[in-house]
């Protein structure tokens, strides 16, 4: 299947939205709660799955959709057409959280592109965004994303998310990254992913990076980010004072007042 053809630009710094334009009759589609704005003359339509298997009948859509649920995600996602006579439209897709916005034109990848489960921003039409199962048991257990990511299909135009700041890697064949699990955005389909176990008594009890690195040999592209949404809403969440009441940032003892008072339960 042929995807429609779309320009695009990113805008912005660190909270990035990517602003695509649509010709006559061109679509994106995205994930649902992306959505940032949009001009007149662009029909927006709920839609199963990625709409590759529109066409294919029910069986072809619950296909689809049930893909979507392996991955974790919705059932549904959000078709962006330009229905306008009148030229030239645009919509716009932001980023959930701070961090970049990176483009993947299949066309250079071969036409694969393999991501973890939530990094599909968005895509022109025509690009499949199905699954892809570890064949290997240990990666599957720990490598973080589990047995199955997201692979990103076709001959168009795919966007997807990377937290903090994103590394771009060439790996040489051969050549290896180790890399924290949750560190990783996507890689190209020649690249090897594996998980190998950190070692050492004091590295796995006391080390705090995890029993696990991700292993990435080459040949390939691997994009990394410096800051994963996991990594994020942990940090936001253990620093949520027990029973809402506030502590002082300034304190002296720090933590250790906390011992002294009456909202720490053993």
């Amino acid at each position: 299947m042929t995807a429609h053809e779309i320009d695009y630009e990113i805008y912005g710094a660190e909270m990035q939205y990517v602003e695509i334009e649509l010709d006559p009759q061109e679509a994106v589609v995205a994930e649902a709660g992306s959505f940032m704005m949009m001009d007149d003359g662009i029909t927006m339509n709920t839609i199963f799955g990625d709409g590759s298997n529109q066409e294919k009948g029910i069986l072809g859509k619950l296909f689809s959709a049930g893909k979507r649920i392996l991955t974790g995600e919705s059932l549904f996602m959000t078709s962006f057409l330009n229905n306008s006579s009148f030229g030239v439209r645009k919509v716009s897709f932001a980023s959930p959280y701070p961090g970049k916005i990176i483009p993947i034109d299949l066309t250079d990848f071969r036409g694969k592109f393999i991501c973890q489960k939530d990094a599909f921003l968005c895509a022109a039409k025509g690009v499949t965004v199905g699954i892809e199962f570890s064949k290997k048991l240990g990666r599957g257990l720990f490598g973080g994303e589990g047995f199955i990511m997201q692979k990103l299909e076709g001959d168009g135009m795919a966007f997807v998310n990377a937290g903090g700041t994103m590394a771009r890697k060439e790996l040489a064949p051969g050549e290896t990254i180790r890399v924290d699990t949750g560190c990783i955005v996507g890689f190209t389909q020649d690249v090897d992913y594996d998980i190998e176990f950190i070692g050492g008594i004091k590295n796995t009890i006391f080390g705090g990076e995890g029993l696990f690195f991700a292993t990435l040999k080459g040949p390939g592209i691997v994009y990394i980010q410096s800051l994963p949404f996991s990594r994020l809403a942990g940090r936001i969440l253990s620093s949520i004072p027990r029973g809402g009441n506030s502590k002082g940032e300034g304190s002296i003892l720090g933590s250790i007042g906390d011992l002294f008072d009456g909202d720490n339960s053993f």
